[in-house]
């Protein structure tokens, strides 16, 4: 785990939890696993504090724990789930695509609270989408409900894993220093029965206090009278998961539909369609589909018939990038999506253009040269590059010094003379995916850290803008007059009008280095493990 990993992770805790949060978060990535008093002891914080800390960490599954052999529960935070919150805009967009304003809500808040139970959630969506929309128009509660059971049938959200009764031999055995929960694959994705029965409620608006008549007091409830709703410890989050598998699904449609043509996009689209619950996010292929299936699977409207979907898959199959694969001949052909060698492609296409656009087209021209194959000396790049010795000589040290080559040397005698030795040029994957990786993440800290320094200095300015908005507001509520309204917007002066504007401007620089930073991450995901099978590393793009 490199340094600007960790400090992302740290402004990332700080921005939407706070100092303490961030402190303790920050402790057990550096640390890892901690029980509860070593983190007492090496943060400094009182006991109650990080005890809400990590309650606050587990609630949005940012930490784990786990009881050690000697009984003691330790803590450990987890990088990778704390930088998926620089996903979340995303996330969010991506539900309102597919399932529109109450789809976007539901996963929101979701993403939100951490964990929800599904009526607090349909509840809550329906008073936001009431609070929208026209006087005298509400949201029902069980169209809440029909959205929420379809994001659980696509598997974009899932249950938590709960407590599990103990058996009646287990409740004279004390109980252990902290639970263990599981939860079964069937049950995962299961909607409980719930009659919902109601309409989203307005906010109360405050014409009764500005008139200055009090409120009627609420009666207490007790806890007898208050009845638990029939989905009480079944909560839901968000299955980022399925999340990264539809961006992965997308990208695939989108090379093919660039590289041959929408009909052949929208066949692949069918197929993704038709196995992305099937098949797991990390399957090397997806579930074998017959031709008959994927013709009665298109959608419809979509005029083409079977002869013409048989030479468009026929076409998929012989193409070199090898998308898609023939995987057996029964039902008119069974076709398979080859996702790791597609997302492989895509992964070696995206580096080719980086070198391309910071280095220009001869450094690309060597690079996809030294990519192809695998392993070349500088003779033989000149050679095949057709570039002059002393450019492509200049152009390789430069790729090697931003490790997007590297160099190995291969001698012929023990002694590693380098007059018997050979020198050759490679494209190390790995090398390259860690060099997109700290540089994303530093590029992404260093643009929070500079918006925060500009928010800072600009405090006083920002006050007064807010405050000037907010009169704005209250006097267009009255009806005020146009003279009256230019005269409050004169408050803020031309000078400080243009800070604000570019003030504004670089506040919002970073969010669109969040893209390529969701690219590197995809890089890492299978960093390790992965032997000789280097490709595989650029799965999850």
């Amino acid at each position: 785990m490199t340094q600007a990993e960790i400090k992302l992770c740290s402004l990332l805790l700080q921005e939407h939890f706070g100092e303490i949060v961030d402190k303790i978060g920050t402790h057990l990535i550096r640390t890892g696993s901690q029980p509860l008093r070593a983190i007492v002891h090496g943060t400094g914080t009182s006991l109650d504090q990080v005890k809400k800390a990590l309650c606050v960490l587990i609630q949005h599954n940012l930490v784990t724990y786990q009881i050690h052999k000697r009984g003691i529960v330790e803590y450990e935070a987890h990088c990778s789930r704390i930088l998926r919150i620089l996903r979340y805009p995303r996330y969010i967009y991506t539900a309102k695509t597919l399932y529109s304003d109450t789809g976007e809500l539901i996963v929101e808040e979701l993403l939100l609270n951490g964990k929800m139970t599904m009526s607090a959630v349909v509840k809550k969506v329906a008073d936001r989408l009431t609070e929208t929309m026209e006087d005298g128009k509400t949201m029902d509660y069980a169209e809440v409900s029909s959205t929420f059971c379809r994001l659980a049938d696509t598997h974009f959200v899932q249950r938590c894993p709960l407590v599990p009764d103990p058996p009646e031999s287990a409740e004279a055995q004390p109980p252990p220093p902290a639970p263990t929960l599981s939860i079964n694959e069937k049950d995962m994705y299961l909607v409980p029965k719930l009659n919902l029965i109601g309409k989203g409620k307005r906010r109360r608006s405050s014409d009764d206090d500005a008139a200055g008549e009090p409120r009627p007091k609420r009666p207490k409830q007790t806890a007898e009278s208050k009845e638990p709703m029939p989905d009480d410890g079944i909560y839901w989050q968000a299955n980022l998961d399925r999340f990264h598998q539809h961006f992965r699904d997308q990208s695939i449609v989108n090379a093919v539909a660039n590289r041959m043509d929408q009909t052949s996009s929208e066949i692949v689209r069918t197929m993704l369609r038709m196995s992305e619950i099937t098949t797991s996010s990390g399957a090397p292929f997806t579930q074998p589909l017959s031709s008959n299936e994927i013709f009665r699977s298109l959608p419809v409207g979509y005029n083409i018939s079977k002869q013409v979907l048989d030479q468009y898959l026929t076409l998929l199959a012989d193409d070199p990038l090898e998308f898609v694969g023939k995987s057996g001949d029964s039902g008119g052909g069974m076709y398979v999506i080859n996702l790791h060698k597609a997302l492989a492609s895509l992964a070696m296409a995206t580096l080719e253009s980086i070198v391309q656009e910071r280095f220009g087209s001869r450094c690309a021209r060597i690079f996809r040269l030294v990519l192809r194959k695998k392993h070349l000396e500088q003779k033989q790049v000149e050679d095949f590059a057709m570039i002059p010795a002393k450019e492509a000589k200049d152009m390789l040290y430069k790729l090697l010094s931003e490790n997007l080559i590297s160099l190995q040397e291969i001698p012929k005698t023990p002694d590693h003379a380098p007059s018997r030795t050979f020198y050759l040029y490679t494209v190390n994957s790995l090398s390259a995916a860690r060099m997109l990786l700290r540089r994303c993440y530093k590029s992404i800290a260093n643009l929070i850290e500079r918006r925060q320094f500009e928010t800072r200095e600009n405090k006083r300015l920002l006050e007064k803008s807010q405050r000037v908005e907010a009169i704005l507001a209250s006097m267009q509520a009255t009806g005020a007059e146009e003279a009256q309204l230019q005269e409050i917007e004169e408050m803020i002066t031309a000078p400080e009008r243009q800070q604000l504007e570019s003030l504004k401007r670089n506040v919002n620089k970073w969010v669109p280095l969040v893209l390529p930073q969701l690219l590197a991450r995809s890089f890492g995901r299978f960093l390790g493990g992965m032997g000789d099978q280097r490709s595989y590393i650029f799965q999850a793009l």
